[in-house]
């Protein structure tokens, strides 16, 4: 059995009157990530880590932020590629573990809507797809409220 791992690290920063993408749902904040895409930290952490498990870049090489195809895309549609390409490489993810980094709002009450997204989009069952959710205890740009954060690990396999 191939057995591989990747890990995805992304920040994007947040500003009023953007609308505030995570984990596949639109959250009531007034404050949203900044980005080409949706800007949605989590699913793009993702990406980045399914991707390079399977040895084959990184979002930015498949989804450039400087093509007007993907401007504004809903970052759903990248995850659901992303995982196809998972499949034409004829590896199965094994479970993908993340954790979002922010001050506010608090993600507890949300974070078992963005599993079930998640799963669906990727083909999987909830109980393989984790996400936490911490603060920096007002620490950094995080901590000021100035941006997000997220972290992800996968492993799969063939």
């Amino acid at each position: 059995m191939n057995i591989r791992t990747g890990i995805g690290y992304d920040v994007h920063q947040l500003a009023e009157g953007e609308e505030f993408w995570l984990g596949g749902i639109l959250l009531d904040y007034h404050k949203g990530g900044v980005g080409h895409s949706d800007a949605d930290v989590l699913l793009h952490v993702i990406c980045d880590a399914l991707l390079g498990a399977a040895n084959l870049g990184d979002i930015g090489k498949h989804f450039p932020d400087t093509s007007s195809e993907y401007k504004g895309i809903d970052s759903k549609i990248l995850l659901k590629r992303v995982g196809e390409l998972i499949a034409e490489n004829n590896y199965k993810i094994s479970n993908l573990d993340s954790i979002v980094c922010l001050q506010k709002p608090k993600l507890a009450p949300h974070l078992d809507k963005m599993k079930a997204v998640i799963a669906e989009v990727l083909s999987l069952e909830i109980d393989q797809v984790s996400i936490k959710a911490t603060t920096t205890e007002k620490l950094g740009f995080v901590g000021r409220e100035e941006g997000i954060s997220a972290y992800c690990t996968v492993l799969i396999y063939k």
